[in-house]
């Protein structure tokens, strides 16, 4: 388990003890998001007329706003990230049942061209042949006339 951290900060003009188990660092970081906060709202006119309460009130329900919104994004994301997900999934499965087909029509196109030359030499074999005939025929026609 991790260690507790204790962290001096300063919110609103006070000095505050801050414990967790986080780093000091992102302790120091979450003072700082507060201070952030409260000058947004110092700077507003009708902010500086209301009691130390509904001030509270107004910085909680502010950082909850903030909260919600980057939990839906973050929601937003996740849908995005998985829909991603499941498309290049459906991507790689097309790319795999391409290459099988690819890699079929690869060996019918080698099929086909052994086919092919055994083919082409049977033709020559069989022209060769019907030349030896007509060399046959004209010299048997010569001793026959």
């Amino acid at each position: 388990m991790n260690k507790q951290t204790e962290v001096q900060v300063i919110i609103g003009g006070r000095q505050i003890t801050l414990s967790g188990y986080e780093s000091g660092e992102y302790l120091q970081r979450v003072a700082s998001y507060i201070n952030q906060k409260q000058e947004l709202f110092s700077n507003q006119e009708s902010y500086r007329y209301l009691d130390s309460d509904l001030k509270g009130v107004l910085m909680q329900l502010n950082i909850a706003d903030d909260y919600f919104k980057l939990k839906k994004q973050m929601e937003e994301e996740t849908e995005s990230n998985d829909a991603k997900s499941e498309e290049i999934f459906h991507l790689k499965h097309d790319l795999i049942s391409l290459q099988t087909k690819l890699e079929a029509v690869e060996k019918e196109l080698s099929k086909l061209k052994t086919e092919k030359l055994e083919e082409e030499k049977k033709n020559i074999r069989l022209e060769a042949e019907l030349s030896e005939c007509r060399k046959n025929l004209k010299k048997y026609e010569q001793t026959n006339k």
